[in-house]
């Protein structure tokens, strides 16, 4: 069974609540996935509608910033040896209402600035585009295109999405799609973004768990198809509890990760902080991170700061 080796970082607390840690608290958890083999970190979004993880000039009416998180990550990426995925900004709105051109713009303006700022660090691994989508349409397609050769003309490197199956475990049956449905759709948005995208990493907790091997395999077979890394974003949260959202159970998590190392050349996990970490809010999560070292060999006790 693959190890996660990579993991994103959630700072912007859209649907997670922050941990309020400092500089001390994340260089511990950085220092840990040196430990443990997590080798990329990805921010899962740079900002969202007001927040941002930098003082931006580039986006009008943010919330005052601080602390410069971005710059915190990559130079705590740089000195723990890890590559770092910039993410892009949601504005939680325009491309939501179908003013996809107005997204684009916020983001271009938006990664301009964070080319200036941090584009020639070292650890800039590659960029992630945060816009989450599940299907196939004209303004997805363009969102892809328009932001990530936007990030790759200022530097070029990888760009990584995490998209989602429309599952049951997400959407009502009527809003559902069948798993052939899914492939068929993201076959044609695959293909419409050949020149752009270069990993996906699936997020896996949309779908029931017995339908995860016909999933998997399907995916994978639509990167070979296209060319694209397939890496499997093994979500160490659960959804199938009625709260938002505890850390995963490990008997259904160690069934994901199995399932996901057939396929993925990579497993990374929304989000190990808050849901794996032995340093997280949640008990459950210290709990978690044993079963896992158990089941790869890890000595918890040694390489966790007391």
């Amino acid at each position: 069974m693959l190890r996660l080796t990579g993991t994103f970082l959630d700072e912007i607390t859209h649907d997670i609540p922050s941990q309020n840690w400092g500089e001390k608290e994340w260089r511990r958890e950085f220092a840990l996935y040196q430990k443990i083999g997590i080798d990329t970190v990805t921010i899962i979004r740079a900002g969202y509608q007001d927040k941002c993880i930098f003082p931006a000039k580039s986006v009008p009416g943010l919330l005052p910033v601080n602390d410069d998180l971005a710059a915190r990550f990559l130079d705590l990426a740089g000195e723990f040896g890890l590559k770092l995925y910039f993410g892009t900004f949601d504005s939680g709105s325009y491309w939501e209402r179908r003013s996809y051109w107005k997204e684009i713009d916020l983001n271009k303006a938006f990664l301009d600035e964070v080319g200036e700022r941090y584009g020639n660090h070292a650890a800039l691994g590659g960029w992630y585009m945060c816009h989450e989508s599940s299907r196939h349409d004209a303004h997805i397609v363009e969102l892809f295109n328009q932001i990530g050769g936007h990030a790759k003309s200022i530097r070029d490197l990888p760009v990584l999405i995490s998209p989602y199956p429309a599952g049951t475990k997400q959407f009502s049956v009527h809003n559902a799609m069948t798993l052939e449905e899914s492939v068929e759709h993201w076959d044609r948005i695959f293909d419409e973004t050949k020149d752009t995208i270069d990993i996906c990493a699936f997020q896996d907790g949309q779908i029931q768990y017995r339908e995860l091997p016909q999933f998997l395999s399907s995916v994978r077979a639509l990167g070979d198809k296209h060319g694209i890394t397939i890496w499997s974003n093994v979500e160490t949260f659960d959804r199938d509890m009625p709260i938002k959202f505890p850390p995963a159970d490990w008997r259904y998590l160690r069934l994901k990760m199995e399932e996901a190392t057939k396929t993925a050349e990579k497993m990374i996990t929304f989000e190990f902080a808050h849901f794996m970490s032995p340093y997280s809010c949640y008990p459950a999560a210290h709990n978690l991170f044993r079963r896992y070292c158990e089941a790869h060999g890890i000595d918890f006790d040694e390489i966790v700061e007391k």
